[in-house]
């Protein structure tokens, strides 16, 4: 099957190079065409133009935003042919993927919201969730492809579903990051050695991700390795919020990490790593976890 990757990315890259290394043909497209080249003399896809992409099958985008991938869709449409599959891996907005995908129908090309979560470490390895919205059908026919991506691959609703999942999942990664922050924080000024304090949470109901692997990982140490810029978090945040707001539910939590996380954006800069959120919690109660 002849397939297209446009975005190579931190996310990005290693995505595509998996579904090489799985033995597929992969087309690759980024606006810097040096890159697409080098992806292409270290895992063996083939560098192409826009014109190159629109000969795959299956198309596949992972971009900053649903702007962007708005933006080559309309670039590609005339070229575009029916029965083809578009596949988004970008942290998209859920409505924007409807109209995308309505766009594209019109061709007769049917398209999947597929964002995924696992950092750049499971998507080097493989190992990544995947959450797909959109025709089930088309789901049924790319789904080997995406195996090659992540470990768990989930069919989650129609076109828009995955999308909404994900802003609603990483939401709630960010009011963890938060929670954790301002109650270790307290926890360190008390005097509780924080390794002791988070092997007890960990065992006990308090425990999320970000007390599992990211304070443990990348706090304690205060390493904060840029997986995951606190810009790109932040817009998942505020389309977490569209989603609970277009469903008519009260949110208040949703709604104060929102202006957390701009207060964040602000001050750290959206190039820093989502984890460094914990710094603006520091610097505010005057104090270090670590």
């Amino acid at each position: 099957m002849k397939l297209a990757w446009i975005g190579l990315g931190a996310m990005g890259w290693p995505m595509a190079k998996n579904l090489r290394q799985a033995g597929h043909e992969v087309r690759v497209y980024t606006r810097t065409a040096e890159k697409a080249k080098r992806h292409e003399n270290e895992h063996g896809t083939q560098a192409t133009t826009l014109a190159g992409v629109a000969e795959a099958e299956v198309i596949f985008t992972c971009l900053p935003t649903s702007n962007e991938v708005e933006a080559v869709a309309r670039a590609l449409l005339d070229r575009l042919r029916p029965g083809m599959i578009w596949v988004d891996c970008t942290s998209g907005e859920p409505e924007k993927s409807r109209e995308i995908a309505r766009m594209l129908e019109e061709k007769g090309v049917l398209f999947l919201d597929a964002p995924v979560s696992g950092g750049t470490a499971g998507a080097e390895a493989g190992t990544l969730t995947i959450m797909v919205g959109g025709d089930e059908a088309a789901f049924a026919r790319v789904r080997p492809l995406l195996t090659a991506l992540g470990k768990r691959v989930i069919h989650v609703g129609p076109v828009g579903a995955g999308h909404a999942t994900k802003a609603v999942n990483n939401t709630m990664l960010a009011a963890n990051l938060l929670a954790a922050a301002e109650g270790l924080l307290a926890l360190a000024k008390a005097g509780v050695p924080l390794k002791t304090a988070l092997e007890v949470i960990n065992g006990s109901s308090g425990r999320s991700f970000a007390t599992e692997v990211l304070f443990p990982e990348r706090v304690l140490d205060r390493s904060f390795p840029l997986t995951f810029k606190l810009g790109l978090l932040a817009k998942d945040v505020r389309i977490g919020n569209k989603v609970v707001e277009g469903e008519g539910v009260p949110a208040p939590v949703f709604h104060l990490v929102r202006e957390l996380y701009e207060i964040a954006k602000n001050e750290l800069g959206e190039d820093a790593d989502h984890v460094e959120v914990v710094k603006l919690v520091e610097r505010w109660g005057k104090g270090k976890i670590k």
